[in-house]
């Protein structure tokens, strides 16, 4: 299989020898128009010269010829027009092969993975996968789970103590006396003074503390 798919086929080797016999006959059948024109178009100088000379019937020998290697020269480009299309046919025909045959080794390619890889194989891979991951789901849940003294704690109980917390912190919140807003300022009208405010009454021990110090003064 593998010379098959990395060798060069036999039929691409035919192809390419035929293509390469072709175009030396074109070459060859190229070359003979060029000396066949060459030998008309002298022909028709040598007529030339014979109908100068009077030599009629020369002359008229010369044309014959020239007509035959005409002929030829249109045989000649007839068997090119037929090697093209040859050529293009194989061409096509070459190219086709080699698309097929590329398409072929990819499928036996393709055919050789399959047999490596088993259904019952991806199955069985699959399988195991899920087996891991669940034993390693198991593991991550072990190794979360609380020991020691934090795994005596109740949660219950633990949930009803941040409840009394949030309630406490409420109540206080409540509780406290609202911010008393500043007083806004007094406007007082040009031309009038603003009323003094009203002497505050002394305290006793104000009174004492003037007596003393009048007494101090004499």
């Amino acid at each position: 299989m593998f010379p098959r798919i990395f060798g060069k086929p036999k039929q691409e080797a035919n192809a390419v020898t035929t293509l390469d016999k072709l175009n030396e006959t074109l070459e060859m059948l190229e070359k003979k128009e060029k000396v066949l024109l060459k030998k008309a178009a002298a022909e028709v100088e040598k007529a030339k010269e014979y109908t100068k000379a009077k030599n009629k019937r020369a002359a008229i020998q010369c044309l014959k010829r020239k007509r035959l290697y005409e002929q030829q020269v249109e045989q000649l480009g007839n068997f090119q027009l037929r090697i093209h299309d040859q050529m293009i046919m194989l061409e096509g025909a070459k190219a086709t092969t080699e698309t097929v045959d590329a398409l072929r080794s990819g499928a036996a390619a393709m055919k050789s993975m399959q047999k490596a890889t088993n259904i019952d194989d991806v199955d069985k891979t699959m399988d195991e996968i899920n087996e891991q991951t669940e034993n390693m789901k198991q593991i991550q849940e072990a190794l979360a789970t609380p020991i020691g003294a934090a795994a005596d704690f109740d949660e219950d109980e633990l949930e009803a103590e941040l409840e009394e917390l949030e309630s406490a912190e409420l109540e206080e919140e409540l509780l406290q006396p609202a911010t008393t807003a500043p007083a806004a300022p007094v406007h007082t009208p040009a031309g009038r003074q603003p009323a003094r405010a009203a002497p505050q009454k002394r305290t006793a021990e104000e009174d004492e503390l003037a007596a003393l110090q009048a007494e101090m003064a004499l």
